[in-house]
């Protein structure tokens, strides 16, 4: 959604998106003086750009594909920081691009509510994916045994996202599914321990 963010306020608003550090709030500037907008004005253009903007929002290359695929051996479930109003705008939204899966949203760190999926799903092995590394943390902190792979498919934000593996919250690395899915289903297949 960075992307489409960033396009988005450059139509529409008198801010700029400029990720050039890990901090996403300070990322969000005032056009012409550079300065960064206030946190309460970014959430509300986020806001604002969920509830006109869902059906701008494309996915990463080959993320349909992968998880697809992935459907194929496992449940999929999607966990998504939105507020709950949009959960089904999203569910909607992603079953035009071709994914049909579950999903569940989140405020917050990620590691409870993915503690309550499991305990519902009751799965034999469990695969976390996500963008961010404060959620691999919060995953591995709730739920210690997970295997995580931090995935960050967006070029504009993952050169400036601090690497969840290398601080040892993540199993891997890996920011394209076509590297991705190889080591996804080598996991789904390894033998519980």
């Amino acid at each position: 959604m960075v992307a489409h963010f960033r396009d988005y306020l450059a139509e529409e608003t008198e801010v700029d998106f400029v990720m050039d550090n890990p901090d996403f709030g300070n990322a969000v500037r005032h056009r012409g003086t550079g300065d960064p907008v206030d946190q309460a004005q970014v959430w509300k253009l986020l806001g604002q750009f969920f509830d006109t903007q869902m059906d701008r929002q494309l996915p990463i290359a080959g993320a349909i594909e992968g998880i697809n695929m992935l459907a194929e051996q496992a449940d999929v479930v999607i966990l998504t920081n939105l507020v709950d109003s949009r959960q089904e705008t999203r569910r909607v939204q992603l079953e035009k691009l071709g994914l049909e899966a579950r999903v569940f949203t989140n405020q917050g760190p990620k590691g409870p509510a993915l503690q309550r999926i499991l305990d519902e799903y009751r799965p034999s092995k469990a695969i976390f994916i996500d963008d961010l590394p404060q959620h691999h943390l919060s995953a591995r902190e709730t739920i210690p045994d997970i295997t995580t792979l931090h995935l960050c498919g967006e070029p504009l934000l993952a050169p400036h996202i601090d690497c969840a593996h290398k601080a040892g919250h993540a199993d891997a690395r890996i920011d394209t599914w076509d590297e991705a899915l190889p080591w996804l289903k080598s996991q789904l297949e390894k033998e519980p321990a």
